[in-house]
């Protein structure tokens, strides 16, 4: 019984809506999450901590880096998260996509400047 209450919680926020829908397209980084709600870090975290309660999303630590992505290897849960993807209007979290994609744009150029500067410093180095 407390499983399906912890799944019904995780469903009933508006913000945990939000997230199932932004990782529908595959695995975000908090960092990722936090620009495209434009929320604080510990909010998000909260929230995505209900989730995981749930078991509805699992985590990958890379570095000091945490990826969350939906968990499809339960079936009820599955359906479940399909459906309320489903359910989920795509203009409710129109703004959500916009900010994302404008925050993966700029840390995508963050990290060809990075990659950049380390073949340059490994040119002048190694010469």
């Amino acid at each position: 019984m407390d499983e399906l209450l912890n799944i019904f919680k995780a469903f009933s926020d508006e913000t945990r809506l939000r997230i199932i829908k932004l990782l529908e397209h595959g695995e975000l980084c908090v960092c990722d999450l936090v620009a495209a709600l434009d929320m604080v870090q510990p909010k998000i975290s909260f929230h995505l901590a209900i989730l995981r309660d749930a078991d509805l999303i699992r985590d990958r630590k890379e570095g000091r880096w945490t990826h969350y992505r939906l968990n499809e290897a339960d079936m009820f849960r599955r359906l479940l998260l399909y459906s309320a993807i489903e359910r989920t209007p795509a203009d409710s979290v129109a703004e959500d996509r916009r900010r994302l994609e404008e925050f993966m744009g700029k840390k995508a150029g963050i990290k060809d400047e990075m990659k950049i500067k380390a073949e340059k410093k490994a040119q002048c180095c190694g010469g």
